[in-house]
């Protein structure tokens, strides 16, 4: 069982930018759909133009979600993704059947950690960071990861979660919907301000349902923003419960 508070929020997907129209997207969930990219005006032109849509998503929240000028530059960050890039990749293994040269630098963006690296530099973090993926569980592992980091004494975490379409050659693996999204989440330890959430996680008595309207990484950002009491998730042969406190 894993606790923490979370302070602070930020998160983006097509027609979904502002913490007004997320507060009425969490009343009645839709798949975000559309082809609008975040502006990323925090980070300079030069190195804004190597960070693809995915990397703009998800480094538009943690910026989103900074406290002060240069104050959390020492904060732990958790980016998580179930395919990171996986579109890049695609594009350098459809280079390899060409038998063309695949560009190093594509081959250094396509890596899991290469977004929160992008992050890192274009703001200067000096942090601890790391890049989870745990297929259907990633949100999960990623906040298990997060509490690790709490109880080892750090005062903040902040969690960044971001997903992309598969490419079309992958589509018939998809086991939950694949819109474009991503959210930032500032956790401390339980307690004081923000909404204390717990997560418990047991052996499953039930086959795991079948997927719904939105992927659970989005459907829990939609539990903390519509103030649910529990959200079940069924996976790998576990119940994993998250539940609201005070």
């Amino acid at each position: 069982m894993i606790e923490f508070s979370v302070v602070d929020w930020a998160a983006w997907a097509p027609g979904l930018s502002t913490r007004e129209q997320w507060q009425q997207w969490a009343t009645a969930p839709v798949l975000p759909t559309g082809d609008d990219t975040p502006g990323l005006a925090e980070v300079p032109a030069m190195q804004r133009r190597r960070i693809e849509r995915l990397g703009r998503m998800a480094i538009q929240t943690a910026c989103w979600c900074e406290e002060g000028d240069g104050a959390d530059s020492s904060v732990p960050l958790v980016f998580a993704s179930r395919h990171g890039d996986v579109a890049r990749s695609m594009d350098l293994l459809q280079t390899m059947t060409r038998d063309q040269p695949m560009s190093p630098t594509g081959f250094g963006l396509s890596v899991h950690n290469a977004i929160a690296a992008l992050y890192s530099i274009a703001r200067g973090h000096r942090g601890n960071y790391l890049a989870a993926s745990g297929g259907q569980l990633t949100v999960e592992t990623a906040c298990v990861e997060a509490a690790g980091l709490l109880a080892d004494g750090a005062p903040e975490v902040r969690l960044v979660v971001y997903e992309s379409q598969l490419p079309e050659v992958y589509a018939e693996f998809a086991d939950e919907p694949d819109p474009f999204f991503a959210w930032c989440w500032r956790l401390r330890e339980p307690g004081g301000d923000g909404a204390h959430l717990k997560l418990e996680w047991s052996a499953a008595d039930a086959a795991a349902p079948a997927a719904g309207v939105l992927p659970h990484a989005l459907d829990l950002h939609r539990f903390l923003l519509a103030g649910d009491a529990v959200l079940d998730r069924i996976a790998h042969g576990q119940r994993w419960r998250w539940a609201r406190h005070g």
